[in-house]
């Protein structure tokens, strides 16, 4: 497989940035949020209009996220991509008791490069292989990051896998995996529907059937120890108001997902 790295969406980076924006004489009364890449866009929106102090959000691949936290990184709150990563804390003992609730839900896409003509929806048997010729398959990370792992899922229950494995261009997370489609560079890739809004240079080839992967649910929880302002936060983004936003950047209710 091909490994493509991009060095600005490394945490190292993303957190080495939060540490210069938070000064240690505020560091008390802001509230540092760890969010999977894909809620960048609704959650840069939500920031704000957020009432109480100032959020200041690491965005990474859900993975790279845990590890960090597990580091002693400074989060007080985690929004990850999929249920694996959020157990692996809850194991550990990282998480505030009853804090953590699956906050939204998400639909798995097939993007072509504009460049491209390809009409190829998603379905058992479609012929991916074919589609993609000499060109790769742009795919998050897929042992690590969970846009890659649930997409990985779908090509296998579709009988896709075997025939691109060879052809798959990995990213640190599922946004790098829309801008190598978007550029050009990748002729197709897996994204989150939700993706979609993040780029007007990719082409919706269809969605994958729901029931070829694991649902794909966002769980949030508070990072233990946390503050009232980290609490508050937690509530702002389970609210009314920021559910409304999440919707309108395609989110779902992971109660209603098919």
């Amino acid at each position: 497989m091909i490994t493509l790295i991009r060095p600005l969406c490394r945490l190292a980076s993303t957190l080495a940035v939060c540490a210069t924006l938070i000064p240690a004489a505020l560091a008390a009364e802001d509230v540092t949020v760890f969010a999977a890449a894909s809620l960048k866009s609704a959650l840069d929106e939500l920031i704000k209009v957020y009432p109480g102090d100032t959020i200041h959000i690491a965005y990474g691949g859900s993975s790279s996220l845990t590890r960090q936290v597990m580091q002693g990184a400074p989060a007080q709150l985690f929004i990850s991509a999929n249920q694996s990563w959020m157990d692996i804390l809850e194991r550990d003992g990282f998480l505030i008791e009853n804090s953590r609730i699956d906050l939204l839900g998400n639909r798995l896409a097939l993007v072509a490069a504009p460049d491209t003509t390809v009409q190829l929806p998603p379905a058992p048997g479609f012929d991916l292989a074919t589609a993609i010729g000499d060109g790769v398959l742009a795919m998050a990370l897929v042992k690590a990051v969970p846009a890659g792992i649930y997409g990985k899922q779908a090509l296998s229950a579709l009988g896709a896998w075997d025939g691109i494995k060879g052809k798959i261009a990995q990213a640190d997370n599922v946004r790098a995996a829309l801008r190598l489609v978007a550029s050009g560079e990748a002729s197709i890739g897996v994204v989150y529907a939700t993706d979609l809004g993040a780029s007007s240079d990719v082409r919706l080839l269809g969605l994958f059937p729901a029931d070829s992967h694991t649902p794909i649910h966002y769980p949030m929880a508070l990072i233990d120890p946390t503050t009232a302002d980290a609490r508050a936060v937690y509530d702002f983004l389970n609210s009314a108001t920021a559910r409304a936003v999440f919707a309108k950047h395609g989110f779902s209710d992971p109660q209603e997902q098919p």
